[in-house]
């Protein structure tokens, strides 16, 4: 179980990269030709070893750190796909991970502002806040608030 187990979650972040969105349980069976019943005790043992984060009592994929597998205020624009982000650290997250430039459009949480970030050889290179280009074109005065220290982020994976 234990090849399988990881072959799974390769096979979802694969998954989101190429579709931007998170595999069905009936999607992951039929691509390693197992039963359903099996690919969802993975999907559910992966779950617990936090590989990834399923909705509450289903054998849906919420989470597969950094994508998010619902719409979220944190889009990511790479190669003329849109992604979404579970947060501010994923948004940036999903460049990293595929290897890409991006540009991010995100709405502060406690201001509903928004904001446009560039990244570009794995750098942020300029942002635009509320439609208004930074004055540097750069990112010296970003800042990214996490409400929980990062011991805490499985407590409550949705609100961190």
């Amino acid at each position: 179980m234990v090849d399988i187990l990881w072959q799974v979650r390769a096979f979802v972040y694969s998954h989101f990269a190429d579709t931007t969105r998170p595999p069905s349980v009936e999607e992951t069976a039929a691509h390693f030709n197992i039963k359903t019943e099996e690919a969802g005790e993975l999907y559910k043992e992966l779950n617990n070893r936090h590989s990834f984060f399923l909705e509450p009592e289903t054998l849906t994929i919420r989470m597969a750190n950094p994508f998010s597998g619902i719409p979220t205020d944190f889009k990511v624009h790479v190669n003329g796909k849109t992604y979404f982000a579970n947060c501010a650290w994923d948004m940036l997250g999903i460049p990293a991970a595929l290897h890409s430039d991006a540009v991010i459009d995100a709405i502060f949480t406690e201001s509903n502002e928004s904001i446009q970030l560039e990244v570009k050889d794995g750098k942020v290179i300029n942002y635009a806040q509320g439609g208004v280009p930074a004055e540097d074109g750069g990112s010296s005065s970003l800042l990214i608030h996490f409400p929980l220290p990062f011991t805490r982020w499985y407590d409550d994976l949705v609100f961190t």
